[in-house]
């Protein structure tokens, strides 16, 4: 998969780049937050203002879009995140900005890694050493991790702010794991659907949980507070950003959008709301760290990759506990019905895709010239749209004998 992204996703992307013109600048998904920050601490300047996005436009893709050439991209980097994420960059708005890059990448690395290890803790699942580094090879060595390391994509972040607070509910640390949970909502679409359960999970038993609701309350008053210090009305600001990026990515759609038509494809994202809704409304009341409780976590998580209005495969980070969820009842799966046997066959093999294709690919480097090989730089991504779909797949398949059990 490295050798895809080095050899030939991205020599594909430079020369398209340079056959039509298209503006490429560091191209770090981390880079419009990080100015943002550093005018709004050191400048006192709005980061959502139309001058600090054109500065922003300078860096990204080396200079500023310019509307009249067609083929300069419609994303217009513009700070579409809420004013208190300046304080998690904080650290770093002194520093040169491609030292912070190359930092910020390698922590993305280590944090994904531990992602690994917070999931199966979450699980209660003990594998061996070896079994927990096949884990790690195949998350870092998946397409949707290194194209958010190549990004520098903030999702990775709150993924892993996901899966700390997740296994910290489960460890009964519940304050702490309300913290980390506030302090993932930088990105509010990845982060409220699991808000919402584990808040329907308090209210469920508020006397012995509502810890959790004080440590996720307390830090949004001191995120959004120290916010509204900073930038006075900095909420309305995020607002007006928001539906300025929902302008310009007007192409933007769902997993499901993409795979049954928009029109369906809402129609079937409103019934999954609901049914994962009653699922979650069944299972409230289940002790954190449960089967149950787990496998609800990880459907939400998986649903939210499938509705969300933005298709980007690096948010299919959020697959992970899904996966691990199924491998540890892989035994149960396989034991099941012929019919279901031949659903996980089928979705195993839409999750492996992306690697067998890599491999052909790399294969065939040996005896084809690099221009060749690069025409065939969309046969890994076949199944991109569809993984997600597979994953919560599983996931329903298992709920019944999860709930037998």
């Amino acid at each position: 998969m490295w050798f895809y992204v080095q050899h030939v996703l991205i020599p594909h992307q430079e020369s398209e780049a340079a056959r039509y013109d298209i503006p490429r600048g560091n191209l770090s998904d981390l880079y419009p937050r990080w100015l943002g920050a550093q005018e709004l601490l050191l400048h006192g300047r709005d980061p959502y203002s139309a001058d600090v996005t054109r500065e922003i436009q300078t860096g990204y893709y080396g200079r500023p879009l310019d509307p009249s050439r067609p083929h300069d991209p419609k994303d217009e980097q513009g700070f579409a995140y809420p004013a208190y994420v300046v304080f998690l960059l904080a650290p770093t708005v002194t520093l040169p900005f491609a030292m912070v890059q190359a930092g910020f990448r390698w922590f993305l690395v280590g944090l994904t890694g531990a992602s690994v290890w917070l999931w199966l803790r979450m699980l209660r699942w003990r594998v061996s050493v070896e079994t927990i580094a096949i884990m790690l090879l195949l998350t870092l060595g998946s397409f949707p991790v290194l194209q958010a390391i190549k990004l520098q994509q903030l999702s990775l972040l709150v993924a892993g702010l996901i899966a700390l607070s997740a296994m910290l509910l489960a460890e009964s640390q519940l304050f702490w794991a309300g913290v980390l949970l506030a302090v993932a909502t930088i990105k509010p679409q990845l982060a409220l659907p699991v808000l919402a359960w584990f808040l329907l999970w308090v209210l469920s038993d508020w006397t012995h949980r509502r810890s959790f609701w004080w440590g996720f309350a307390c830090t949004m008053a001191a995120l959004t507070g120290g916010a509204e210090y900073l930038l006075p009305g900095w909420a309305g600001r995020f607002q007006e950003a928001v539906v300025a990026y929902r302008r310009y990515n007007q192409g933007a759609e769902s997993v499901l959008d993409v795979l049954i038509t928009p029109h369906w494809g809402k129609a079937l994202a409103v019934l999954i709301v609901v049914v994962l809704g009653f699922v979650a409304w069944r299972h409230r009341r289940d002790p954190a760290g449960s089967e149950t409780h787990n496998q609800v976590t990880a459907a939400i998580l998986a649903a939210t990759v499938v509705v969300m209005p933005k298709a980007s495969p690096y948010n299919q980070i959020l697959l992970l506990p899904g996966v691990l969820v199924m491998l540890q009842r892989g035994r149960e799966l396989w034991s099941q019905s012929l019919a279901r046997r031949a659903v996980t066959v089928l979705c195993g093999l839409t999750l492996l895709w992306p690697w067998l294709a890599a491999l052909a690919l790399m294969a065939a480097s040996v005896f084809l010239p690099a221009e060749s090989i690069q025409t065939e730089w969309a046969v890994p991504l076949y199944t991109n749209m569809a993984i997600p779909v597979a994953v919560l797949a599983l996931l329903v398949l298992g709920g019944g004998r999860a709930e037998a059990a």
